[in-house]
Order: C-alpha cells, then sequence, then structure tokens
C-alpha cells in the first residue's frame, strides 16, 4: 500500500485555520473596515486601532478628573446648527472630505498638544486663531486655510446689503470675510472637558462661518485614544 504523506496538507490547513482565526480575532473599526488611508505631511497614514487586546491607555488621557474651570465638561450641542460627531462620522469625514480637499480637520489645540499627537490629516489651527483680539493677519492666513478671503465690494450699498443678509442668515453682522467658498470643518481638541474646540466655533460663527458646514468631534483625543486609533506626532519644524 503507497504511503502518502499528509504533512504538506497539514500544514497548509493550519496556516488557513490560523490566518481565519487572526481575521476574526482583528480589532477592526467596525465590521468590514479594518483601517482607512489618509495624507498627513505628505505622507499616506494608515488609521487603525491597536491590535494588541491587553493594550491599555496611560498617561495624561487615563485621569478621570481635572480641575474645572478651566476643565468643564463640554455640552453635545455646541452651538445651533453645528452637528457633533462621533468617530465613525468623523472617519468618514476624512475619507470624503479630507481626502478629496473639500474638508478641512482641525486639531484646535495649541502647538505645545499636537507636537504631542494629532489625529491622522489634521491641521493645527490653535482655537486662538479666531478670536476678536487676534491680530488681523493671523487670523487671515488662519481662515485661508478653509477658504476664506476678506471681503471685496465696490460700493457702500453693497457692503451695506451684505451685512443684512448675514444678519438675517447668521445672526451676527459681518462684511468683513466671504465665506462663499467655505470648506466643511471639523474641530476637535482634548475631548469632552476641553474648551479649545468650542470656544474657536464659537469664534467662528461669530465671523460669520456658516454653521451648516461645522463639525464638532466632541470626543478628541481622549476618546480617540480610548478605542485605540492611530496617533501620529509631528514632525518637528
Amino acid at each position: 500500500m503507497p504511503q502518502h504523506n499528509f504533512t504538506p496538507l497539514l500544514l497548509t490547513l493550519a496556516l488557513l485555520l490560523c490566518a481565519a482565526s487572526v481575521q476574526a480575532d482583528s480589532v477592526n473599526i467596525r465590521k468590514g473596515l479594518p483601517y482607512i488611508n489618509t495624507l498627513h505631511d505628505g505622507k499616506v497614514v494608515k488609521i487603525e486601532r491597536i491590535q494588541d487586546q491587553n493594550h491599555v491607555l496611560t498617561g495624561g488621557f487615563s485621569k478621570t478628573s481635572r480641575k474645572c474651570p478651566p476643565f468643564c465638561i463640554q455640552p453635545m450641542q455646541v452651538a445651533p446648527g453645528v452637528v457633533t460627531i462621533g468617530e465613525l462620522e468623523l472617519l468618514d469625514f476624512i475619507e470624503k472630505r479630507v481626502n478629496t480637499g473639500s474638508g478641512v480637520l482641525i486639531d484646535a489645540r495649541t502647538p505645545s498638544w499636537h507636537q504631542k499627537g494629532t489625529i491622522p490629516g489634521s491641521v493645527n489651527i490653535p482655537f486662538t486663531s479666531f478670536g476678536d483680539d487676534q491680530d488681523k493677519a493671523v487670523k487671515a492666513a488662519a481662515l485661508a486655510q478653509l477658504g476664506v478671503t476678506p471681503k471685496t465690494s465696490s460700493s457702500f450699498l453693497t457692503d451695506t446689503w451684505n451685512s443684512l443678509q448675514d444678519m438675517v442668515s447668521n445672526g451676527t453682522s459681518s462684511s468683513e470675510w466671504d465665506f462663499s467658498k467655505a470648506k466643511e470643518i471639523a474641530l476637535w481638541c482634548n475631548g469632552m472637558w476641553c474648551g479649545q474646540s468650542p470656544h474657536a466655533i464659537h469664534a467662528l460663527l461669530k465671523l460669520g462661518y456658516p454653521a451648516e458646514k461645522i463639525h464638532y468631534y466632541r470626543g478628541g483625543m481622549q476618546d480617540w485614544k480610548i478605542l485605540g486609533l492611530t496617533v501620529v506626532v509631528p514632525a518637528k519644524r
């Protein structure tokens, strides 16, 4: 009777079972979505969750209590017309808006926080960039990244008419900035206890930015890290 060598067959079956087990046990973003890609500083970054299922949060973002003020719990709805989003909606925003150039993901924290690690695809525009007391050149440079430019008009009547329209649509009087080409934006900071992105949102609304083009990721870096999602450390400039 001929001798059959089953070792290669058994090895192949074992590898297939192992691969199936790894796939079944992998930490996906959601069912059928293991990762998404985006560009960050000109490089492709894969956004995925940490695969080590024994991983735990350490460092500052593992804290449960911070002095309030300034670290007070933020409302779910930061302002009328502004949509609050979660991680899946933010990832969809990155794929459909950031990756196509029609949207901007804003890390509204101060540069020192940004340098410690940021969400891939984000640009750092500190929350102080849009305030009343900010230098006009700094404000103009920040708004330019969002598709907003200073208004130019040919007459006093045009300025007055535009100001009245702003009052009706946004409840603000602003003839200084042209929001006709404003991009969709999503702002975030350190989490539900951080007031930096809400501060920036209120400042943008005061300038006349359309509320329907603003998204607020309330979970911020706190929730992003809790879910083990990819964080990139920006290169020092």
